[in-house]
């Protein structure tokens, strides 16, 4: 038991420290791999509260695909920083009035927060004999099945649309046919000449 408070608090301190880190960072290259340990310190707290598939769930997709992403796209965009700053200063007004909006709902949020008694039981507990991932995988394929199908066409939709409107071709350049070739025949590919002795093509 003192192992896993001592493991508690030290994923949570190294979460909430790499998360500021996050935002103080000046270079973004350093901000996404703040954010990838935080994703990790995160994903230890998972464990611990007993949420293997949870953990690894995170560590796969967050830290495997989307920091990753993140990371290769701001090394490859080179943004000018400096040309982004120029116009901060008129933009402060308006953050610092948002800012203070944003802090004042905080304070009414945890001013009048309670936690009710019932919340702490768990919704559906896990069924004996099963782990966390094996119950929440067959809930997922049996009684949400529809459900889980239908966001994976949603997400689908949206990575064909991205992939659509983002994409541009070039003038000029080569590009493989496959109609072409599969349609391609001997007289189209062949072409014979006849050389004459002593001359060239």
């Amino acid at each position: 038991m003192l192992a896993a408070t001592l493991f508690f608090y030290l994923f949570a301190a190294l979460a909430i420290a790499s998360a500021v880190m996050v935002i103080l960072s000046r270079n973004p290259v350093h901000s996404v791999l703040f954010l990838i340990l935080c994703f990790f310190n995160a994903a230890g707290l998972f464990i611990l509260m007993g949420a293997e598939f949870l953990a690894m769930i995170l560590v796969v997709v967050y830290v495997g695909a989307v920091a990753v992403l993140f990371l290769f796209v701001v090394m490859m965009l080179d943004v000018d920083f400096v040309k982004l700053r120029e116009g901060l200063a008129s933009y402060l007004p308006v953050g610092a009035v948002i800012g203070l909006i944003v802090l004042a709902e905080l304070a009414l949020v945890f001013g009048t927060w309670s936690l009710a008694p019932e919340s702490l039981k768990p919704a559906a507990p896990t069924p004996s004999g099963l782990t966390n991932t094996q119950a929440l995988g067959e809930i997922l394929y049996t009684k949400y099945f529809y459900w889980f199908q239908a966001a994976g066409m949603v997400l689908l939709v949206a990575m064909i649309g991205a992939i659509v409107l983002t994409l541009r071709h070039k003038e000029g350049v080569k590009r493989q046919n496959v109609a072409a070739q599969v349609a391609r025949t001997p007289a189209t590919a062949i072409e014979i000449r006849k050389v004459e002795p002593g001359q060239g093509i």
